[in-house]
Parts: structure tokens; sequence; C-alpha cells
């Protein structure tokens, strides 16, 4: 929402634009607290901010410098009325061309719960000391729009850094197959020989597949669920002795989303006629993702198919 009344007698408009955020109060505050926050998002979009000096506290300094896609910088200078955390927040700034006052602008924010989110409303009146410089107060209603479109990036950004966490877990599994190291390595290593086996199973589409084993060499599988979800396994192999071992590390992807990093080791070794397989794997799983031993349970099911691929 965004409105200005008419200009009356020469007198600047009033802005008034509001915005819902998902997330609480308390976070979508801190994103106006610091110049580390303002510098990601406070200017219109196409507008960087390569400097500001943000000094939270009434009475407390607010510089930003706004630098337009030409390269040219315009300093707003000013200063915090008021801040109550996390409700409400006040601040007064100028530009000024060289000692010349061009305009004030006076800002109230604030801040309400809108459910498990957030409602914050941008009040702004101007004072006009140039009127060659009311082209930028009309363009306020745009220019804020899109400056609120950033301090949505920027909360949401804030929002997934303070929901960072690692759980570790691991698992060994073994498994004894009627075959040849080699036919076993073979199978593990060749990509023609792997793609009989190593997918999800039914109402799993391949995307993209890829295999390069060697050390230094990488593997990729890229593939669609019926129910429209991605997945992404990426994986570098560190260490490959035929017939024998791989170590490999590779991450996981749903859709966009990284969900883990894993350490794995494979072993061979000749069991009879046949061949002991022993897989150990170390997982770091990200941001909140919950295994509950999927993954494990995962990679039984790969290697009952890689079995199963052995007798064909």
């Amino acid at each position: 929402m965004a409105q200005a009344n008419e200009l009356k007698t020469g007198a600047p408009p009033e802005l008034v634009i509001a915005r819902s955020l998902a997330a609480p109060r308390a976070l979508v505050f801190k994103a106006w607290s610091s110049a580390e926050h303002v510098k990601r998002w406070f200017c219109p979009e196409s507008y960087s901010v390569p400097e500001a000096t943000i000094d939270f506290r009434p009475g407390g300094v607010f510089d930003v410098c706004m630098r337009s896609p030409e390269g040219r910088d315009f300093w707003s200078r000013g200063e915090y009325i008021e801040i109550a955390a996390p409700e409400r927040l006040v601040f007064r700034t100028g530009i000024a061309v060289g000692a010349e006052q061009k305009f004030n602008a006076h800002t109230t924010v604030t801040f309400s719960d809108e459910g498990v989110g957030t409602r914050i409303i941008v009040r702004q009146i101007y004072e006009v000391f140039d009127p060659a410089f009311l082209f930028a107060i009309e363009g306020a209603p745009e220019g804020w729009r899109t400056t609120l479109d950033k301090l949505e990036r920027e909360v949401a950004r804030i929002k997934t850094a303070e929901n960072r966490s690692v759980v570790h877990a691991s698992f060994t599994l073994e498994r004894t197959y009627d075959a040849s190291p080699a036919q076993v390595f073979r199978a593990l290593t060749d990509m023609a020989a792997k793609a009989r086996w190593f997918s999800g199973g039914d109402g799993y589409e391949i995307v993209e597949r890829e295999m390069d084993v060697r050390p230094g060499g990488r593997e990729c599988l890229k593939g669609r669920w019926s129910s429209g979800v991605t997945t992404h396994f990426e994986a570098i192999y560190f260490d490959v002795i035929p017939n024998a071992r791989l170590v490999y590390a590779y991450e996981m992807h749903l859709d966009d989303r990284k969900i883990s990093v894993s350490l794995a080791t494979i072993e061979l070794e000749p069991a009879g006629a046949g061949t002991r397989l022993v897989v150990n794997e170390q997982g770091a799983f990200l941001d909140g993702y919950d295994d509950a031993g999927s993954r494990e349970r995962g990679t039984e099911f790969l290697l009952d198919r890689l079995g199963a691929s052995l007798k064909g």
C-alpha cells in the first residue's frame, strides 16, 4: 500500500507505505539496526549503498550513501530521534549539495505483529528547500516499494543465517555379493553399470548424470520425483584404489536447498568366491534438515539394488 496527498501550495506530500513480512518483529527490527544490514537494502532497486554510518540510539548518526547505476553518490545524513524496540523507529535525514540543504525527510516506522509475521508501516513527511528536488519526493512511493523489496530479502537472509545448524550422523553398512571385487568395483565406477542401480527407483526421473571416477574426478546425478521435488547429488573423489577402495565427499540438495555434506568410504575385499563390501559414511545435516535415519535406509536400498544388478 502506498499513498501520497495532493501537493498543495507548494507543500510536499506525505508518504505512507506498508509491507507484511514473514518474520517476527524483533528480527525485522534488527534489519534497521546496523550498517551491516542497512548497506544490503536501504536504497531503491538498481542503487547500492557503498557506505553507511549507523549509531543506533536516540541522537545517534544515521548517514547513508546511495550510489546510482551511473556511479553518482547521494548522501542522506541524519540522526535517530526515537528507538522503541521492536515497535517504533523515528529518524530524520536530509540531502545537501555542498553546504546547501536541498530537502529533509522525517521518517516514522511502526512494527506490529501480524500472525506469525510482522506488519511495518513507513510514514514520511518532507521539507523541500529546492524545488528542483521535488522529483526525489515524487518518486518516493516507487523508491520505497523497491527498497522494501530489498528489506524483505534481507530479513529472509537474516532469518536463514540465524537458523543455521549442523547435526552430525554416521553409519556403517556391510554386504557380501556373489561377484568378484573387480565386478563390484566396475558396478561402482562405470557409468553405464552404475546407472543400473544408482537412482531413486519408481517415480524418479533422471535429469542429468555425469561420472569421472579418479582422484579429483566428479560425479553428478540430478533427478526429479513425480511430486516435482528435485534432488541433486554432487560428489568429488579423493582416493581410488581399483578393486579395493573409494573415498569421496558429496553434497545433497533438495530443490535449491543444500541439506547435507558427507564423507563416504567404500572398501572391497575378497570373501570366498565373492566380495565383502563395507560402506562407512559421516554426514553433516544442515540448517534444520531432519534426516531421521533416511540416509542410512536409502543407502541400504541402493546396496540391495547394487546386489540385484550384479546378478543380471
